[in-house]
């Protein structure tokens, strides 16, 4: 069968986007068009075998675990199908790394899906929406291309690695001390290491297939004088799951880590990860809290929820 048909998910975002004026850039509301209309205002996209399904319509800064799930089951439904080469996921910046670490770690599909974004609106002058697209299709189409990635300003970034590093440039994105795994370059794929490895669906799929409900796990931050407080007033809520972000090297102030360790003992799962944007937490063997595995907070979250979903 030619499995060639690439079907673009739209869950809104700034790419979707409007603004009163053509030269704002930060007074748009998110989330206005939809994604055949994106779709149909690309002339690069016509006469390619796409189809498109409106999953969401969201600024991304209000993702939450109902629309995740939404999502990943129907990235799963695409991703059975024989025709279906790839999917394109269209989604705001401000959660994609989240959202592609969930799907890679819920999916790890042997097919690419490939999540795309921008930071100006449709409306924009700069509007990048439209080339980001494009990108985003011709890396689903390329021969051999699988997994989860995020593809953003013509790099093609990993799911476990990418992080959103600058607020407000088009080439928002990085994968820090890992790079990106290759570039878009006019309509070809200038590869530099592989894609992410396909392996089995995660256990959680079926618990949110069957509606079950997301654990609490929250993240809490070391800092300069931090408290027990927090830590103590999300046990006192039932919280099921704590990922701390330590300083440097996962380091954690005094008075937080007697309430984490505390938290540790009426059996709430802690995880250390750091703050920083690079490198990742080599903590001593004797560690009493679970290591984040090199994943940022926002990722270590994820996979500490799932991981309590079994």
């Amino acid at each position: 069968m030619n499995r060639r048909k690439i079907v673009v998910l739209g869950t809104g975002g700034t790419l979707a986007g409007r603004s009163e004026s053509s030269t704002d850039n930060l007074s748009y509301s998110a989330a206005q068009l939809g994604i055949e209309q994106l779709l149909a205002a690309i002339p690069a996209l016509h006469g390619l075998p796409l189809a498109s399904e409106q999953v969401a319509q969201v600024d991304s800064k209000d993702m939450d675990q109902a629309l995740w799930s939404r999502l990943a089951l129907r990235c799963a439904h695409w991703l059975a199908q024989d025709d279906v080469q790839g999917l394109v996921v269209t989604h705001g910046t401000d959660t994609l790394e989240e959202t592609a670490y969930l799907l890679h770690a819920l999916l790890a599909p042997a097919k690419p899906v490939v999540l795309t974004c921008a930071m100006r609106p449709a409306t924009s002058l700069q509007a990048d929406g439209p080339q980001n697209i494009v990108d985003a299709v011709t890396v689903a189409l390329w021969p051999g291309a699988a997994g989860v990635v995020a593809v953003c300003a013509g790099a093609i970034h990993g799911a476990v690695d990418v992080r959103k590093h600058h607020s407000y440039r088009l080439d928002a994105f990085s994968s820090d001390d890992s790079g990106p795994i290759g570039q878009v370059e006019e309509g070809r794929l200038r590869l530099h290491r592989g894609w992410p490895a396909a392996g089995p669906v995660h256990p959680a799929l079926a618990s949110i297939a069957q509606g079950g409900g997301w654990p609490q796990v929250e993240i809490v931050t070391s800092h300069a004088g931090a408290s027990s407080r927090l830590v103590e007033g999300l046990v006192a809520q039932g919280v099921r799951g704590l990922v701390v972000a330590g300083t440097g090297n996962g380091t954690i102030h005094r008075a937080l880590d007697a309430a984490l360790k505390a938290a540790q003992a009426q059996g709430v799962r802690v995880v250390r990860a750091s703050r920083c944007a690079g490198g990742v937490v080599l903590g001593p063997p004797e560690d009493c809290f679970e290591p984040a595995a090199g994943l940022s907070p926002v990722k270590a979250r994820i996979a500490l929820q799932l991981d309590l979903m079994r």
